[in-house]
Protein backbone atom coordinates (compact mmCIF):
# COMPACT_ATOMS: atom_id res chain seq x y z
CA UNK A 1 0.00 0.00 0.00
CA UNK A 2 1.25 3.11 -0.86
CA UNK A 3 2.39 5.16 2.11
CA UNK A 4 1.79 9.13 2.18
CA UNK A 5 4.29 10.85 3.48
CA UNK A 6 4.14 12.53 6.98
CA UNK A 7 2.78 16.07 7.28
CA UNK A 8 6.15 18.21 8.35
CA UNK A 9 5.61 19.11 11.79
CA UNK A 10 4.74 23.53 12.48
CA UNK A 11 5.05 24.82 15.74
CA UNK A 12 2.29 27.14 16.69
CA UNK A 13 2.31 30.41 15.68
CA UNK A 14 0.75 32.08 18.60
CA UNK A 15 3.15 34.38 20.97
CA UNK A 16 3.52 32.07 24.62
CA UNK A 17 1.77 34.98 26.68
CA UNK A 18 -1.25 34.37 24.69
CA UNK A 19 -0.65 31.01 24.93
CA UNK A 20 -0.92 30.82 28.76
CA UNK A 21 -3.93 33.63 28.77
CA UNK A 22 -5.83 30.99 26.53
CA UNK A 23 -5.37 28.53 29.58
CA UNK A 24 -6.26 31.22 32.64
CA UNK A 25 -9.41 31.65 30.20
CA UNK A 26 -10.18 28.47 29.84
CA UNK A 27 -9.51 27.91 33.93
CA UNK A 28 -11.43 30.70 35.09
CA UNK A 29 -14.50 29.36 32.72
CA UNK A 30 -14.43 25.65 34.00
CA UNK A 31 -12.64 25.50 37.48
CA UNK A 32 -14.04 28.62 39.28
CA UNK A 33 -13.21 27.41 43.17
CA UNK A 34 -9.84 26.24 41.69
CA UNK A 35 -8.89 29.16 39.35
CA UNK A 36 -9.33 31.69 42.75
CA UNK A 37 -7.04 29.52 44.50
CA UNK A 38 -4.50 29.77 41.43
CA UNK A 39 -4.77 33.94 41.47
CA UNK A 40 -2.94 33.50 44.95
CA UNK A 41 0.23 31.67 43.17
CA UNK A 42 3.04 33.91 41.82
CA UNK A 43 2.79 34.30 38.04
CA UNK A 44 4.90 31.88 36.88
CA UNK A 45 3.26 28.88 38.79
CA UNK A 46 -0.31 30.30 38.46
CA UNK A 47 0.75 29.95 34.76
CA UNK A 48 1.99 26.16 35.15
CA UNK A 49 -0.98 25.04 36.82
CA UNK A 50 -3.45 26.86 33.82
CA UNK A 51 -1.45 24.78 31.28
CA UNK A 52 -1.74 22.18 33.46
CA UNK A 53 -5.39 22.47 34.29
CA UNK A 54 -5.98 22.40 30.48
CA UNK A 55 -3.97 19.33 29.63
CA UNK A 56 -5.70 17.37 31.87
CA UNK A 57 -9.58 19.11 31.13
CA UNK A 58 -8.71 18.09 27.28
CA UNK A 59 -8.18 14.80 28.38
CA UNK A 60 -10.97 14.33 30.71
CA UNK A 61 -13.25 15.73 27.67
CA UNK A 62 -12.05 12.99 25.34
CA UNK A 63 -14.43 10.78 27.38
CA UNK A 64 -16.60 13.06 28.66
CA UNK A 65 -17.23 16.03 26.78
CA UNK A 66 -19.13 16.63 23.04
CA UNK A 67 -16.59 14.36 21.52
CA UNK A 68 -16.60 11.53 23.95
CA UNK A 69 -18.87 9.38 21.45
CA UNK A 70 -16.31 8.96 18.46
CA UNK A 71 -13.50 8.38 21.79
CA UNK A 72 -11.94 4.93 20.98
CA UNK A 73 -8.95 3.14 22.31
CA UNK A 74 -7.06 4.50 19.22
CA UNK A 75 -8.03 8.08 19.99
CA UNK A 76 -6.22 8.01 23.14
CA UNK A 77 -3.30 6.19 21.51
CA UNK A 78 -2.93 9.36 19.92
CA UNK A 79 -3.45 11.69 22.28
CA UNK A 80 -0.67 9.74 24.65
CA UNK A 81 1.92 9.99 21.39
CA UNK A 82 0.97 13.71 21.37
CA UNK A 83 1.91 13.80 25.10
CA UNK A 84 5.04 12.32 23.80
CA UNK A 85 5.27 14.99 21.48
CA UNK A 86 4.70 17.51 23.95
CA UNK A 87 7.39 16.56 26.47
CA UNK A 88 10.16 16.51 23.53
CA UNK A 89 9.37 19.75 22.81
CA UNK A 90 6.70 19.81 20.10
CA UNK A 91 3.72 21.13 20.63
CA UNK A 92 0.72 20.82 17.94
CA UNK A 93 -1.26 23.65 19.27
CA UNK A 94 -1.37 27.54 21.08
CA UNK A 95 -2.48 25.37 24.73
CA UNK A 96 0.22 22.17 24.10
CA UNK A 97 2.69 25.64 23.63
CA UNK A 98 1.83 26.67 27.32
CA UNK A 99 2.76 23.41 28.86
CA UNK A 100 6.01 22.99 26.93
CA UNK A 101 6.92 26.04 27.60
CA UNK A 102 5.84 24.82 31.49
CA UNK A 103 8.26 22.05 31.13
CA UNK A 104 11.15 24.34 30.53
CA UNK A 105 10.70 25.67 34.17
CA UNK A 106 9.21 22.73 36.36
CA UNK A 107 10.86 19.03 36.22
CA UNK A 108 7.94 17.41 35.62
CA UNK A 109 7.42 13.78 35.05
CA UNK A 110 5.48 12.44 32.15
CA UNK A 111 4.14 9.45 34.12
CA UNK A 112 1.32 11.17 35.99
CA UNK A 113 0.40 12.15 32.87
CA UNK A 114 0.19 8.81 30.81
CA UNK A 115 -1.57 7.49 34.32
CA UNK A 116 -4.26 9.65 33.29
CA UNK A 117 -4.97 8.59 30.47
CA UNK A 118 -4.70 5.38 31.37
CA UNK A 119 -8.36 6.56 33.90
CA UNK A 120 -9.67 7.85 30.42
CA UNK A 121 -9.49 4.08 29.33
CA UNK A 122 -11.43 2.94 32.07
CA UNK A 123 -14.28 5.33 31.73
CA UNK A 124 -14.08 3.73 28.29
CA UNK A 125 -14.92 0.10 29.24
CA UNK A 126 -16.78 0.35 32.62
CA UNK A 127 -19.56 2.16 33.99
CA UNK A 128 -19.23 0.50 37.44
CA UNK A 129 -17.01 -0.26 40.68
CA UNK A 130 -17.61 -3.53 42.69
CA UNK A 131 -15.31 -2.18 45.30
CA UNK A 132 -13.60 0.75 46.75
CA UNK A 133 -9.96 -0.50 45.92
CA UNK A 134 -11.20 -0.44 42.17
CA UNK A 135 -12.59 2.64 42.60
CA UNK A 136 -9.39 4.50 44.39
CA UNK A 137 -7.48 3.14 41.39
CA UNK A 138 -9.72 5.00 39.20
CA UNK A 139 -9.65 8.20 41.46
CA UNK A 140 -5.27 8.33 41.50
CA UNK A 141 -5.55 8.26 37.87
CA UNK A 142 -7.72 10.63 36.90
CA UNK A 143 -7.25 13.03 39.76
CA UNK A 144 -4.37 11.71 42.22
CA UNK A 145 -2.13 12.21 39.34
CA UNK A 146 -3.55 15.81 39.16
CA UNK A 147 -1.57 16.51 43.06
CA UNK A 148 1.41 14.75 41.90
CA UNK A 149 2.04 17.36 38.36
CA UNK A 150 1.11 20.12 40.57
CA UNK A 151 3.48 19.32 43.67
CA UNK A 152 6.63 19.81 41.10
CA UNK A 153 5.49 22.98 40.56
CA UNK A 154 4.49 24.00 44.38
CA UNK A 155 7.48 22.68 45.42
CA UNK A 156 7.86 21.06 49.34
CA UNK A 157 10.36 20.81 51.38
CA UNK A 158 10.74 17.79 53.78
CA UNK A 159 12.22 19.14 56.61
CA UNK A 160 9.65 21.69 57.69
CA UNK A 161 8.45 21.81 60.82
CA UNK A 162 5.11 23.35 60.36
CA UNK A 163 3.35 20.32 61.61
CA UNK A 164 3.30 22.20 64.80
CA UNK A 165 0.07 23.59 63.44
CA UNK A 166 -3.41 22.98 66.20
CA UNK A 167 -5.06 21.73 62.89
CA UNK A 168 -2.73 19.29 61.60
CA UNK A 169 -3.46 16.18 62.86
CA UNK A 170 -0.21 14.12 63.85
CA UNK A 171 -2.15 10.67 63.14
CA UNK A 172 -2.49 11.18 59.44
CA UNK A 173 1.58 12.20 58.89
CA UNK A 174 1.89 9.38 57.14
CA UNK A 175 3.63 8.27 54.05
CA UNK A 176 5.43 10.74 51.10
CA UNK A 177 4.65 14.54 50.14
CA UNK A 178 3.64 12.94 47.07
CA UNK A 179 1.55 10.16 48.86
CA UNK A 180 -0.47 13.00 50.60
CA UNK A 181 -0.77 15.06 46.82
CA UNK A 182 -2.17 12.22 45.27
CA UNK A 183 -4.45 11.85 48.71
CA UNK A 184 -5.80 15.83 48.17
CA UNK A 185 -6.66 14.56 44.11
CA UNK A 186 -8.25 11.67 45.39
CA UNK A 187 -10.10 13.85 48.15
CA UNK A 188 -11.46 15.86 45.64
CA UNK A 189 -12.19 13.23 43.07
CA UNK A 190 -14.45 11.99 45.74
CA UNK A 191 -16.15 15.03 46.16
CA UNK A 192 -17.00 15.24 42.73
CA UNK A 193 -18.25 11.58 42.55
CA UNK A 194 -20.92 12.58 45.72
CA UNK A 195 -21.94 16.16 43.80
CA UNK A 196 -22.34 14.52 40.33
CA UNK A 197 -24.46 11.10 41.57
CA UNK A 198 -27.45 12.09 39.72
CA UNK A 199 -25.76 13.62 36.72
CA UNK A 200 -23.65 10.22 36.20
CA UNK A 201 -26.71 8.29 37.04
CA UNK A 202 -28.47 9.69 34.23
CA UNK A 203 -25.49 8.76 31.68
CA UNK A 204 -25.64 5.44 32.59
CA UNK A 205 -22.38 5.90 35.19
CA UNK A 206 -22.17 4.64 39.01
CA UNK A 207 -18.94 5.39 41.03
CA UNK A 208 -20.21 4.53 44.45
CA UNK A 209 -18.77 1.10 44.94
CA UNK A 210 -21.52 -1.69 44.37
CA UNK A 211 -20.28 -3.17 47.90
CA UNK A 212 -21.32 0.15 49.58
CA UNK A 213 -24.60 0.00 47.71
CA UNK A 214 -25.12 -3.62 48.90
CA UNK A 215 -23.47 -3.00 52.32
CA UNK A 216 -26.52 -0.23 52.96
CA UNK A 217 -29.15 -2.20 50.98
CA UNK A 218 -29.50 0.86 49.03
CA UNK A 219 -29.83 -0.75 45.53
CA UNK A 220 -29.05 0.53 41.80
CA UNK A 221 -32.75 0.98 40.97
CA UNK A 222 -33.20 3.19 44.03
CA UNK A 223 -30.26 5.10 42.88
CA UNK A 224 -31.60 5.77 39.50
CA UNK A 225 -34.95 6.44 41.00
CA UNK A 226 -33.22 9.24 43.45
CA UNK A 227 -34.81 7.53 46.34
CA UNK A 228 -33.95 9.86 49.58
CA UNK A 229 -34.26 8.14 53.20
CA UNK A 230 -32.59 6.92 55.94
CA UNK A 231 -30.24 4.27 53.66
CA UNK A 232 -29.08 6.69 51.56
CA UNK A 233 -28.20 9.25 53.84
CA UNK A 234 -26.84 6.90 55.97
CA UNK A 235 -24.45 5.54 53.20
CA UNK A 236 -23.73 9.41 51.87
CA UNK A 237 -22.86 9.92 55.07
CA UNK A 238 -20.04 7.16 55.42
CA UNK A 239 -18.84 7.99 51.83
CA UNK A 240 -18.40 12.00 53.47
CA UNK A 241 -16.49 10.64 55.93
CA UNK A 242 -14.14 8.56 53.61
CA UNK A 243 -13.33 11.96 51.59
CA UNK A 244 -12.53 13.57 54.55
CA UNK A 245 -10.11 11.52 55.61
CA UNK A 246 -8.23 12.02 52.47
CA UNK A 247 -8.64 15.49 53.11
CA UNK A 248 -6.82 14.88 56.46
CA UNK A 249 -3.93 13.17 55.00
CA UNK A 250 -3.65 15.64 52.31
CA UNK A 251 -3.39 18.92 55.17
CA UNK A 252 -0.97 17.34 56.01
CA UNK A 253 1.12 17.44 52.94
CA UNK A 254 0.32 21.24 53.01
CA UNK A 255 2.72 21.77 55.78
CA UNK A 256 5.63 21.10 53.28
CA UNK A 257 5.14 23.13 50.23
CA UNK A 258 7.05 25.90 49.77
CA UNK A 259 5.95 29.44 51.36
CA UNK A 260 4.18 31.01 48.21
CA UNK A 261 1.89 27.96 47.46
CA UNK A 262 0.68 26.93 50.82
CA UNK A 263 -2.18 29.93 50.94
CA UNK A 264 -3.58 29.06 47.33
CA UNK A 265 -3.33 25.12 48.27
CA UNK A 266 -4.82 25.68 51.41
CA UNK A 267 -7.99 28.20 49.70
CA UNK A 268 -8.74 25.32 47.09
CA UNK A 269 -8.63 22.72 49.98
CA UNK A 270 -10.61 24.55 52.18
CA UNK A 271 -13.40 25.45 49.31
CA UNK A 272 -13.66 21.94 47.77
CA UNK A 273 -14.06 20.35 50.76
CA UNK A 274 -16.83 22.64 51.54
CA UNK A 275 -18.92 21.23 48.61
CA UNK A 276 -18.91 18.10 51.13
CA UNK A 277 -21.05 20.49 54.09
CA UNK A 278 -23.21 21.45 50.70
CA UNK A 279 -24.22 18.42 50.66
CA UNK A 280 -24.53 17.95 53.89
CA UNK A 281 -27.39 20.84 53.94
CA UNK A 282 -28.65 19.80 51.36
CA UNK A 283 -30.42 16.90 52.83
CA UNK A 284 -27.94 14.58 50.83
CA UNK A 285 -29.86 15.79 47.87
CA UNK A 286 -27.49 14.83 44.90
CA UNK A 287 -30.01 14.29 42.03
CA UNK A 288 -31.85 17.38 42.20
CA UNK A 289 -29.80 19.98 44.00
CA UNK A 290 -26.13 20.70 42.88
CA UNK A 291 -23.95 21.37 45.87
CA UNK A 292 -21.43 24.37 45.47
CA UNK A 293 -20.53 26.68 47.27
CA UNK A 294 -21.57 30.57 47.02
CA UNK A 295 -19.48 33.35 46.66
CA UNK A 296 -20.34 34.66 50.03
CA UNK A 297 -18.75 31.36 51.74
CA UNK A 298 -15.92 31.85 49.08
CA UNK A 299 -15.28 35.04 50.73
CA UNK A 300 -15.06 33.67 54.03
CA UNK A 301 -12.67 30.85 53.45
CA UNK A 302 -10.08 33.50 52.02
CA UNK A 303 -8.52 34.90 55.19
CA UNK A 304 -9.15 31.47 56.67
CA UNK A 305 -6.69 29.75 54.43
CA UNK A 306 -4.16 32.55 54.61
CA UNK A 307 -3.92 32.17 58.34
CA UNK A 308 -3.42 28.80 58.10
CA UNK A 309 -1.15 28.86 55.46
CA UNK A 310 1.00 31.70 57.59
CA UNK A 311 0.66 30.00 61.22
Amino acid sequence: MLQLPRAEYAPPLIPLDEAYELCRQVTATYAKTFYLGTLLMPLAKRRAIWAIYVWCRRTDELVDGPQAATTTMATLDDWEARLEDIFAGRPHDAMDLALTATLEQFPLDIQPFRDMIAGQRMDLHRSRYETFAELELYCYRVAGTVGLMSLEVMGGNPFSDRLCAPWVDPYHAKGTLKDQAIALGIANQLTNILRDVGEDMRRGRIYLPLEDLHAFNYSEADLQRGVIDDRWRALMQFQIQRAQEFYREAEVGVAYLERDARWPVWSALMLYREILDVIERNGYDVFNRRAFVSDLRKTFFIPLSWLKATF
